[in-house]
């Protein structure tokens, strides 16, 4: 993928997005890379999350999860709305 197949105006959000190092080269590849790249993205913060309950224990298996509770919450709001 080359930067030709970006879109030449994007929204303000998604140029600041893709401007963070890690993140960003993640959510561009997410949204203008293959369809395989989902499953990529996911088995890397399903392994992150692994790595941290091994490294901090169980508080880095617990404070993860607490975080992902507005985003979830969210995620429900956005799908009742329709």
């Amino acid at each position: 993928m080359t930067t030709a197949d970006t879109p030449r105006t994007q929204p303000l959000w998604q140029r600041i997005l893709f401007m963070i190092p890690v993140v960003g080269w993640i959510a561009r590849d997410l949204t203008y890379g293959s369809r395989d790249t989902v499953y990529y993205a996911i088995a890397a913060f399903v392994s992150l999350w692994g790595i941290s309950a091994l490294t901090f224990g169980i508080p880095g298996l617990y404070i993860p999860a607490l975080i992902m509770v507005p985003l979830i919450w969210i995620v429900l709001i956005v799908i009742a709305a329709g």
